[in-house]
């Protein structure tokens, strides 16, 4: 049993104060007889989150591998034929003096018919003649594959949603190409006057993501996981991430907490903004089993969540 949370922390004031507010026992139990692994990451500035580091390892995906556009085209029901592909995330950029934010897609309301619209739209900046392919996953997520899409670098959504996108943009020249091309097209097409008739945001960029080859992924039936903090987190709504947290003590790490007590071998990796941790079962022999069983010391939960 492997339970993999993201969104455990991040670098926020308000969030540290949240921490500091929460109280998790069973997660405090968890993580105080649980063995600690060396942690995944270390750079909040990386283009791939810490959750996607752990479930690239999860996959057993090599160190490096970024194919996660096709990994969710496949999770749409897409084929993705070994190509190399790309995430497109349609937002809207709010511009201001000092920054330009990426608001979070969800904001543009987009249904399916107007989705389909705008990506056709844009259909004549990956002509097939060139080896383009393009296709439809879902209101907000669109995909193109390309031969050179391999190997390309790209920050992720995650790391984006709410922020200042200047420390994210894609220094690959073919990224930045098609980055600039998607928003001078979106700023003109026809789909956006009706939109912005009825007062609803503009949809007038797209986020790169997830490029590479589309690779196979490791099964692993024993791994949960549970995206819960994302939303709450991603809006900065604390009070709902607080009440998330509690939620997860008392349904899935209440359970993890008893299955170990039960002697059977768990997992569990917490993903912040830095790092991922993974803990997992030490073997229990004798007396230090018992004592581990009816004296479980407790971990600092603010403390360990904060270092992620």
């Amino acid at each position: 049993m492997h339970l993999m949370i993201p969104h455990a922390s991040a670098l926020d004031d308000d969030c540290e104060q949240t921490l500091q507010t929460l109280a998790l026992p069973h997660l405090a139990t968890l993580l105080g007889t649980l063995q600690a692994h060396a942690p995944l990451g270390g750079d909040e500035l990386a283009p791939l989150t810490p959750q996607e580091l752990a479930q690239a390892q999860a996959w057993g995906w090599t160190e490096g591998s970024t194919a996660f556009a096709a990994a969710q085209a496949e999770d749409d029901g897409l084929d993705t034929d070994g190509l190399a592909w790309a995430l497109l995330t349609p937002l809207h950029l709010n511009v201001t003096s000092d920054q330009v934010t990426a608001l979070h897609p969800a904001l543009l309301e987009l249904g399916e018919q107007e989705s389909r619209a705008f990506l056709d739209a844009l259909r004549p900046l990956f002509p097939a003649e060139e080896g383009w392919r393009f296709a439809w996953g879902a209101a907000t997520r669109w995909y193109v594959a390309h031969p050179d899409l391999a190997g390309q670098t790209s920050a992720s959504l995650d790391r984006v949603i709410n922020r200042n996108v200047d420390p994210w943009m894609p220094e690959a020249r073919l990224l930045r190409r098609l980055q600039n091309e998607l928003q001078m097209l979106l700023h003109r097409l026809p789909p956006n006057e009706p939109r912005e008739a009825r007062g609803a945001l503009a949809l007038n960029s797209v986020w790169i993501s997830g490029c590479g080859l589309a690779r196979p992924r490791r099964h692993d039936p024993a791994l949960r996981l549970d995206k819960r903090l994302r939303e709450p987190l991603l809006t900065q709504d604390w009070a709902s991430w607080r009440e998330a947290w509690l939620a997860l003590d008392a349904g899935p790490l209440r359970e993890l907490l008893s299955a170990h007590q039960a002697g059977t071998p768990v997992a569990l990796t917490l993903c912040g903004e830095r790092s991922a941790q993974r803990w997992e079962s030490r073997p229990r022999k004798g007396l230090a089993g018992l004592w581990q069983r009816l004296a479980a010391p407790r971990a600092d939960v603010a403390a360990a969540l904060s270092a992620l």
